[in-house]
């Protein structure tokens, strides 16, 4: 069985020991600067998407008619072919 090998950073229970958090400690507030700044962005990004398709404006767009009747597919259902003496009986 292997065995993570133990960094000074962490006690025997994996557990951050105080030098970690000093060693952490000023990078603390960039990390969080730099991570709001990266939520922002996406947020942003999600917000002008979510709103330029909003705005979009098929009025122009011509549709066009139903068909009366759908076009003839062969081969596409089962239809049996019913002959003139079977509908006389």
């Amino acid at each position: 069985m292997a065995i993570i090998p133990r960094s000074s950073y962490y006690d025997k229970n994996y557990r951050q020991t105080a030098a970690l958090i000093r060693a952490r400690q000023p990078y603390l507030i960039r990390n969080i600067v730099t991570g709001t700044a990266i939520f922002g962005f996406a947020i942003g990004v999600y917000a002008f998407t979510i709103k330029a398709v909003a705005q979009d404006d098929f009025s122009d767009v011509q549709i066009p008619d139903a068909p009366s009747q759908p076009p003839h597919t062969p081969n596409a259902g089962v239809e049996r072919a019913v002959s003139s003496t079977a509908v006389k009986k």
